[in-house]
């Protein structure tokens, strides 16, 4: 498992995750879950991004889904917000809620994928907002209403149903 206080990625690691050969990089994905440190995370997902391997990406999927360290939430915030990283989006939100690490300061952020992205996405960063366990401040939850109020009337039906378990949702979370 990745460890918390772990040093600075290796760059002769990071060549093997960059490799050509696809049993290397499994092998060094591998490495990286016994002895490994969050500062690989960008690496993971970058190479998550560039590799058609579906055993590598799945690999990859199945380290960070296990990470427990709460130094990872930027890291996978970061990726999810990236433009670049729109293709994994819909997985990378997904490690939100598998990881069970506690995203409740970033409702705002899972809020507004839910009313701005596709119907998958929306569902995944729904699934991470009703997994929530953290408390979030009433001024949070406020906002966040009258946010997804604003877009009941434009959302379509199965979208306006997850906006709607939201707002049931978050008093729940709320302090």
């Amino acid at each position: 498992m990745i460890k918390n206080d772990a040093p600075k990625p290796n760059q002769q690691i990071i060549s093997k995750l960059n490799s050509a050969n696809p049993e290397l990089v499994i092998e060094t994905i591998s490495h990286l879950r016994d002895t490994g440190n969050p500062s690989y995370i960008p690496v993971l997902i970058e190479l998550l991004h560039s590799s058609e391997n579906p055993e590598i990406n799945s690999k990859i999927i199945n380290l960070l889904a296990d990470i427990k360290h709460s130094e990872v939430v930027p890291q996978l915030l970061d990726a999810i917000r990236n433009e670049k990283y729109a293709g994994e989006r819909k997985n990378l939100i997904s490690l939100c809620w598998e990881n069970g690490l506690d995203f409740s300061a970033n409702l705002p952020v899972f809020v507004d994928l839910v009313i701005n992205e596709d119907l998958e996405v929306a569902f995944e960063a729904y699934t991470v907002i009703t997994n929530m366990e953290g408390k979030i401040t009433p001024e949070m939850m406020n906002t966040e209403t009258d946010k997804m109020e604003a877009v009941l009337n434009q959302a379509g039906e199965q979208k306006k149903q997850l906006l709607i378990d939201i707002i049931d949702f978050l008093p729940e979370l709320s302090n």
